[in-house]
């Protein structure tokens, strides 16, 4: 048996007992990730370790760390004020807001983690004001970044018409960007119908008193279903899901309208030094929301009391310990290994298909810049064929590639889970992981119905 074979089975072992026993996801993966390299490799541990995700680990801790604050000293509540404001109240409208802002942040060339990191604090601080399904508000955002994601100045978008250009295949930015875009709405459409958006399109908000609990309950109730949130065995473990329809939700109590004090000025300052360093400066996102939580610690300790204890310890481990683990089978040419059995198929348009699915099934554990950079030139045999359309493969691969974003594997779903409510994380985390892990088929056959069949010569 090949190790590519043996990197494969073990990942599928990882995900099958941590669904039915008591252990943490993360930690079962850097068990597999030192396994398979100490004995089935014989690496040493620098090796092993190599493909530790500390980027990620910055940007997840740094993030959560920040934005703790922000809600600890009222400026999240201020935010959520102020928006609701601007929708006039319209509930319904604050999902599709902030997929919109963060559509506008990675077309005009923030990269997608970042889009994501910036706007899903603010997002998730709705949902649990809003009693808004965290899944709608979450699926949102992340199918927002993807949605901007490939116009032809961001990093999506030059990625991918960089490697078309430079393998002379015939390209399309402008049809890359506008299909893209119209997947990710079109499939937000279906997340809003399928996670409450009927029930929003019923309710006002007003600016103030919406946090009141509604309908007779006592703050208590699920978003739109019958079910409550899952147990505390944590992100990764155990712990019982929500119910079918819905997460339970505690309102918080009626507030006054929040004014600006010099904390919350502060803050928001801050949170605009990330956004800008961010987006115009190239400024690391993690990194940066540290330097903002640490500069804000100083001026206000009592802010920052307790927000260490709100990093999202269990979601980081997880988080870091699966990406590790996949940076292994990426080493050992596991991702290069399935792309060669693809490009030896005699028949060009189940090729690409498979190429869509290879793509979407890696990419919801790594990194999707890199999957778009290593299979579109796997596919360049076929394509030169003519056998079938290269923009047409291009503009499915990136869409599949990019849509599984949402699963909490990678960093825009690991994101959204971290910043979500502690008493709905695990909820969260494994609607994700449904969600995303769907979307590894459901993308790559609706991108081959709607772009490839059509195309086949």
């Amino acid at each position: 048996m090949s190790v590519q074979v043996i990197t494969i089975i073990v990942l599928a072992a990882v995900f099958l007992v941590a669904t039915v026993l008591p252990v943490h996801m993360g930690a079962l993966a850097f068990v597999a990730a030192f396994m398979v390299g100490a004995f089935v490799l014989g690496e040493g541990k620098d090796d092993i370790v190599a493909g530790f995700p500390g980027d990620l680990f910055v940007i997840l801790v740094g993030v959560t760390y920040l934005f703790a604050m922000a809600k600890a000293n009222g400026t999240v509540d201020w935010l959520v004020q102020a928006a609701v404001r601007l929708v006039r109240g319209k509930i319904a409208l604050i999902p599709w807001m902030m997929f919109l802002v963060t559509a506008l942040l990675t077309a005009v060339g923030a990269v997608v983690p970042a889009a994501v990191a910036i706007i899903a604090p603010v997002a998730m601080g709705f949902a649990l004001r809003y009693r808004i399904n965290p899944m709608l508000m979450g699926l949102l955002v992340i199918n927002g970044a993807s949605a901007g994601g490939f116009s032809p100045i961001s990093i999506f978008g030059s990625i991918v018409n960089g490697v078309v250009t430079r393998n002379n295949l015939p390209g399309d930015p402008g049809m890359l960007f506008l299909s893209s875009f119209a997947f990710n709405l079109a499939l937000s459409a279906v997340v809003f119908l399928l996670f409450g958006g009927r029930d929003l399109l019923r309710r006002n908000a007003d600016p103030v008193t919406e946090n009141q609990p509604q309908d007779g309950t006592d703050g208590t109730g699920s978003t739109d279903g019958t079910g409550g949130s899952g147990g505390t065995g944590g992100t990764g473990g155990s712990g019982g899901t929500g119910g079918a329809g819905g997460t339970a939700v505690i309102a918080p109590a009626a507030t006054t309208v929040i004014s600006l004090n010099k904390e919350r000025l502060l803050t928001l300052t801050g949170l605009l030094v990330l956004a800008g360093g961010a987006l115009f400066f190239g400024l690391d996102v993690g990194f940066t929301a540290i330097t903002v939580a640490v500069v804000l610690s100083l001026v206000s300790p009592k802010g920052a009391k307790d927000a260490i204890g709100q990093i999202a310890w269990p979601t980081v481990l997880l988080i870091c310990g699966i990406v590790t683990y996949v940076s292994l089978m990426e080493r050992v040419g596991t991702i290069d290994f399935l792309g060669g059995k693809v490009a030896t198929i005699g028949i060009p348009l189940l090729a690409g298909l498979l190429i869509c699915l290879i793509g979407a099934a890696v990419s919801a554990f790594a990194s999707t810049t890199g999957i778009l950079g290593a299979l579109i030139p796997l596919a360049v045999p076929f394509l030169l064929t003519g056998d079938i359309a290269a923009v047409a493969l291009v503009i499915a691969l990136s869409v599949s590639s990019s849509v599984v974003d949402s699963s909490p594997f990678s960093t825009s779903g690991a994101l959204v889970v971290a910043n979500s409510q502690e008493t709905e994380r695990d909820y969260v985390f494994r609607g994700l992981m449904r969600w995303g892990f769907s979307m590894i088929v459901i993308a790559p056959l609706l991108t081959w119905l709607i772009f490839l069949a059509p195309n086949w010569s």
